[in-house]
């Protein structure tokens, strides 16, 4: 054989061999996903992501583990997007005010009096999941799973009944929410924003007298000990997801990626259980600690809607869609009729 033959079978078996040992070198790596979150430590949430790391431990042999940053250590859900953007973080856990961000339609979910109750809740979500999904993976991202923070409820220091009475306090504000600040326009009130690490000092100096959040999150965040009253009536729902980046995500070997797409939505999912149940708990351990529940008669409920009505109006085509509003009320009509 001359020499010009053995060297083009040298080079045809290297190029035969590159893929094997790029693929070889791609199943040799490890893969650490930052996560961040504000789920303090000892949360059902952190427990989740233990249980799902141990998970995904076992599945991928240690290939893939989750990195968590618990308790707002790398600040709120502002800051979390911006880590996420220059490639601090690779994920976090947002409520559905950090995902809209990433896709606006996801805004939809949050109007008040939306849901009457968990059941519509999930029927909107389940007929929604690949429209917001693929909004979100359109913007760069991979929405692993949903979760929830639960049904808003308002807390306050004087007792709140009706909309007038809003005039008399010093309302919070999320920083950066435009659908609460739309409806506090409306309303004619002064809302002060506030980062949420920050509403605490304001409740303990008097910058403010009224919160919103859901009940799990008033113990979390030790509002509850600064409050005296909570409305039982549910304001908005607040939902929540685990996103990653796109093109950390695409970087996993395809059989991890299948696996963290199984193992997420059904951890996720058993969470959004005890979340509900914690919430209503968490009702309970307010009310023993001393914070009056309130009851709105169906008068002020009415005066309420009516002014979210009139805000959303407003918003409709700016934060959401047109079609995304219908989307949702054509989906909530068929569950209220029994439908599937």
């Amino acid at each position: 054989m001359d020499r010009r033959a053995v060297i083009t079978i040298i080079l045809l078996i290297l190029l035969v061999s590159l893929p094997f040992i790029h693929t070889a070198d791609i199943w040799a790596k490890s893969f650490v996903i930052k996560i961040a979150t504000l789920a303090p430590e000892g949360s059902s949430w952190m427990k989740t992501f233990d249980t799902l790391n141990r998970e995904l431990a076992e599945q991928t042999k240690n290939k893939v583990k989750l990195k968590i940053y618990p308790g707002g250590i790398l600040g709120d859900e502002t800051d979390m997007l911006r880590k996420m953007k220059i490639g601090q973080i690779n994920g976090a856990a947002l409520t559905s005010g950090g995902l809209s961000v990433l896709f606006k339609e996801i805004n939809v979910l949050q109007i008040p009096f939306l849901f009457q109750n968990y059941g519509e809740v999930d029927y909107v979500l389940a007929k929604m999941d690949s429209f917001f999904k693929k909004g979100i993976e359109n913007n760069g991202y991979v929405l692993l799973g949903w979760s929830e923070a639960g049904f808003i409820h308002m807390m306050s220091n004087t007792p709140i009944f009706s909309v007038s009475d809003l005039h008399k306090v010093k309302v919070w504000i999320c920083e950066g929410s435009p659908m609460a600040e739309a409806i506090f326009d409306e309303a004619g009130v002064a809302a002060i924003p506030l980062s949420i690490p920050d509403v605490l000092i304001g409740l303990q100096t008097g910058l403010v007298d009224v919160v919103h959040t859901p009940p799990t999150g008033a113990i979390s965040l030790q509002w509850f000990t600064k409050v005296k009253y909570i409305t039982d009536v549910p304001l908005a729902y607040l939902a929540a997801g685990v996103v990653v980046k796109k093109n950390v995500f695409e970087r996993i070997p395809q059989p991890f990626q299948i696996t963290l797409k199984e193992s997420f939505p059904r951890h996720l999912d058993q969470l959004k259980s005890v979340t509900r149940k914690e919430n209503q708990e968490a009702i309970e351990v307010m009310a023993n600690h001393g914070v009056k529940i309130i009851s709105l008669s169906k008068d002020h409920i009415n005066e309420f809607k009516k002014l979210s009505n009139k805000a959303m109006g407003r918003l409709s085509g700016e934060t959401f869609s047109q079609k995304a509003l219908d989307e949702v009320y054509s989906h909530l009509e068929t569950y209220r009729k029994g439908g599937k």
